[in-house]
């Protein structure tokens, strides 16, 4: 294939016609109208999956350029972390050279000490005020972006420092690393995500020991921080999981019997319990459903679950205290609690009329969750406990979620409605209208609502259920929502 087919799918952005240019036969290399390998026309372009097409397809990004630079450099000055984590590559500790390792530490520190916008006016020249904008640099965080005479960087250099010293195996102290992420002032950072990413690799005891120290910091960031990176430990562990969960409940139970003080931290902290399998997690959920803050008793209504059993429970005490907090003056709290009460699959008239009420609720978002939650329980054919209460009790509700604007809502309300073989499940699906854009193309729910079609004799992927033409904002994250 001709290189020039290449050229021209990079500087488009087309990653798919990358890969095909690739297979076809051409260089990976093959230079653009500057001269320059078109891996660099992809790191000028911030364009993280073509450069991550280029490398896989064997692009050099150590090829020395006549600048003096490489393109891995030119990705490091770009200060976009996902930039430089695709043009990386593989074992970079095995293939770069002592010296080059350095350089590249010791470029991407100058970036973050001196700051961003200092070492980019020196470089240029440049004179005025910077642009500053905010910007997504991967699916989950963000970075801030500078313009200044015409020439851009993003700020997230305290991110590649800490990805290239781990990459190159550089044990940087754990009090280093707190100090960049706590010091991104946003939990969304770049700079923070990347530490906890490390934190989540380095699991030796002498590490942990120091990060959880930092829980008794006076900084709040610094507690929400030890937070964070438990949360993605917890998230980045396959079960059964090992002894580190164990080690991390107790030091989570401690915590609480400490006396956090800050609202903020104390309901993260609650979160971060509800995560683990701790047999406690109701009795410490007890003690918070009075707090006076919503955040932390919404929280508490999570953990008032027994999770040392099968199925989720309920004891007299916790079901009283739950019931009390879907009646909460706080909506946050009611679809927290609302949401539990249907986790427990609970028999009683008294459950079952305290979810009919979530899903009848004055606030969108209480309806909103709880009909989200019921869609989510795991083998419910009707016979489960907020199912088996009284006759057309839930049905009903469900039914009436249907004239909702929200199209989550209708689908998770139909979805339900289908599974439970209700005679008006036919309705419902003619109901819930277009999904708001492509994000739901292989969503199971719609799926089953499809299944349900055939089965009945209807045709499949009804006009009613195509997606639309234009996306809505987050569609494309329905998926995450079950």
């Amino acid at each position: 294939m001709d290189d020039g087919e290449l050229v021209r799918a990079v500087r488009r952005g087309d990653a798919k016609a990358v890969r095909r240019a690739l297979e076809g036969g051409a260089s990976p290399d093959a230079a653009a109208e500057d001269g320059l390998p078109v891996l660099c026309l992809a790191v000028a372009g911030y364009d993280t999956a073509v450069a991550e097409v280029l490398v896989e397809g064997g692009a050099d990004q150590d090829r020395r350029l006549p600048d003096g630079t490489t393109p891995l450099l030119r990705a490091v000055d770009s200060g976009s972390p996902s930039l430089v984590a695709a043009v990386l590559g593989r074992e970079p500790r095995l293939r770069l050279p002592e010296a080059d390792r350095a350089q590249l530490l010791a470029v991407t520190r100058d970036w973050y000490e001196r700051g961003a916008e200092e070492v980019l006016r020196e470089r240029t020249n440049a004179t005025g005020p910077a642009t500053h904008v905010r910007v997504m640099d991967d699916e989950f965080d963000h970075v801030t972006e500078l313009t200044l005479g015409g020439h851009r960087v993003r700020a997230g250099h305290g991110a590649i420092l800490t990805d290239l010293e781990w990459a190159f195996r550089v044990l940087t102290p754990v009090d280093e690393l707190v100090a960049r992420a706590v010091g991104a002032g946003d939990r969304r950072h770049v700079d923070r995500s990347s530490v906890q990413s490390v934190f989540c690799q380095r699991r030796s005891r002498q590490t942990w020991s120091a990060l959880t120290a930092y829980r008794r910091a006076p900084a709040r960031e610094a507690r929400l921080f030890v937070l964070d990176a438990l949360n993605m430990s917890l998230l980045s562990w396959h079960r059964p999981r090992d002894s580190h969960e164990q080690e991390m409940t107790h030091l989570l139970l401690s915590w609480a019997d400490e006396g956090e003080e800050d609202s903020e931290v104390l309901a993260e902290l609650l979160y971060t319990l509800s995560e683990t399998m701790c047999s406690e997690s109701a009795g410490v959920g007890l003690r918070f459903v009075g707090h006076r803050d919503p955040r932390v008793r919404a929280r508490a209504a999570s953990l008032l679950l027994d999770r040392g059993t099968a199925r989720p429970s309920l004891d007299v005490t916790a079901r009283t205290a739950l019931l009390a907090l879907a009646a909460d003056r706080d909506p946050g709290v009611r679809a927290e609690a609302g949401s539990a009460l249907c986790l427990t699959h609970d028999k009683s008239d008294t459950v079952t009329a305290a979810v009919v009420k979530s899903l009848r609720d004055p606030e969108a978002s209480v309806r909103g969750a709880v009909a989200d939650t019921l869609a989510d329980l795991r083998n419910c054919d009707g016979g489960c406990g907020v199912c088996a209460g009284p006759p057309g009790a839930v049905a009903d509700a469900l039914v009436a979620l249907l004239d909702e604007e929200d199209f989550l809502t209708r689908l998770n309300a139909a979805y339900v409605l289908v599974r439970r073989d209700d005679p008006r499940a036919g309705e419902a699906i003619e109901r819930v209208g277009p999904p708001p854009g492509p994000g739901f193309a292989i969503d199971h729910r719609l799926s089953a609502l499809w299944t349900w079609q055939r089965e009945h004799g209807e045709p499949s992927a009804p006009v009613a259920l195509q997606p639309s033409s234009a996306s809505a904002p987050g569609s494309g994250e329905a998926g995450d929502l079950v």
